[in-house]
C-alpha cells in the first residue's frame, strides 16, 4: 500500500502540472470505490484546481469555481493498495483498469487506475474536509521532537501498533515503520510507555531520516506503485529489513526475522533490535516446561 513517501512523490508530480488547470469533463468506468459517483460529474466540471497537497496518505485537490461566490469543494483520493494517478496526453494509450478520467483544459488528462479497487475517492465541502482530515494525527515530517515524544509517552500499546495508528502519526505504514525501528535499534514489540526519552528522540530522528530518504528516491515500488509520471521508485533497493526475512542484517550479519506484531508482518534484526525482556522470559519458561 502506498505510504507517506509514495503519496508525497505522487503529489509533487501533480503539483507541477495541475494547479491552475480547469477540469472540463469527468468520465467514469467502475465506481465502487467512489463514495458518490454522480457528485463528481455534477460538481467538478468547470472548476479550477487551486492546489494539490498531501495529508497523511490522502491526496487532496482543492477546487474553486470560476465565480467568486461558487461553493468550494475538495477531491479526496486514497490510493488503497494498487491505485495509481498519472497525467498524460488525452490521446495516450489507456492502461487496463483505468476507471476515472479527468479531462483538463490544456488537452491533458489525469487518470486514476486501480486493479483491486481498494482505493477511495470522495468529493467534500470545505467543512466536511476539515472534519475528516482533523481526525488524523501528527505529520511525522512536521512534528517537533517534543510533539512526537508526547504522542508515545505512557502509551501501553506496542510501538508497531502506535506507529501504524493514523490517529497518532498520519502517513506511516508497514514499510517505513519497520525501516525506522531498525534504524533506531528498537524492537517492534516494545511498549510506548517503556521507551526512554532518549529512545523516543532517536526514533523521531530515524522516522524523519527514513521518510526523507524515501521521498528523495521517489518511494518504494514493491508491487504496483508508480509516480505521477508512471515511473517506479528506488527506495526498495535501500530496504534494510522490510521483506528481507532470512537475509543477513546489513549492520551486524544476523539473520533478519519476521513476526506478527499488531496484526501485521514485522521485519527486524534480533541482535540489533532486542526483544523486550518480558517476552523473552515467557518464551524461555515455555521451553523449560
Amino acid at each position: 500500500m502506498p505510504e507517506l513517501p509514495e503519496v508525497e512523490t505522487v503529489v509533487r508530480g501533480l503539483q507541477r502540472v495541475l494547479p491552475g488547470r480547469r477540469i472540463v469533463e469527468v468520465r467514469l468506468g467502475k465506481t465502487d470505490f467512489i463514495e458518490d459517483p454522480a457528485a463528481l460529474g455534477q460538481h467538478l466540471p468547470g472548476r479550477q484546481i487551486a492546489s494539490v497537497r498531501r495529508t497523511g496518505k490522502f491526496i487532496v485537490l482543492d477546487l474553486v469555481g470560476m465565480n467568486r461566490d461558487a461553493q468550494q469543494f475538495t477531491l479526496l483520493i486514497h490510493l488503497g493498495m494498487t491505485g495509481q494517478i498519472v497525467t498524460c496526453a488525452a490521446a495516450a494509450p489507456i492502461a487496463p483498469h483505468t476507471h476515472v478520467f479527468f479531462a483538463l483544459d490544456d488537452g491533458r488528462e489525469m487518470r486514476y487506475t486501480d486493479i483491486r479497487r481498494f482505493g477511495q475517492m470522495r468529493i467534500l465541502t470545505v467543512e466536511t474536509r476539515d472534519a475528516e482530515l482533523g481526525k488524523l494525527g501528527l505529520d511525522p515530517l512536521e512534528a517537533t521532537e517534543d510533539e512526537f515524544v508526547a504522542k508515545f509517552l505512557g502509551r501501553r500499546a506496542r510501538l508497531k501498533a502506535l506507529l501504524l495508528d493514523q490517529r497518532v502519526l498520519r502517513g506511516m505504514g508497514n514499510i517505513y515503520t519497520d525501516e525506522s525501528l531498525f534504524r533506531a535499534r528498537i524492537h517492534p514489540k516494545r511498549l510506548g510507555a517503556n521507551l526512554s526519552s532518549d529512545e523516543l528522540h532517536k526514533l523521531h530522528r530515524a522516522v524523519r531520516e527514513v521518510l526523507t530518504e524515501a521521498i528523495r528516491l521517489r518511494g518504494s515500488s514493491i508491487s504496483d506503485y508508480v509516480d505521477a509520471d508512471g515511473q517506479r521508485g528506488e527506495f526498495q533497493l535501500r530496504h534494510r529489513v522490510y521483506q528481507r526475512e532470512g537475509k543477513k542484517c546489513l549492520r551486524c550479519g544476523a539473520a533478519i526475522q519476521r513476526a506478527i506484531v499488531a496484526g501485521r508482518s514485522s521485519y527486524f534484526c534480533p541482535k540489533c533490535q532486542r526483544e523486550p525482556r518480558a517476552q523473552s522470559s515467557r518464551r524461555a519458561k515455555r521451553k523449560r516446561a
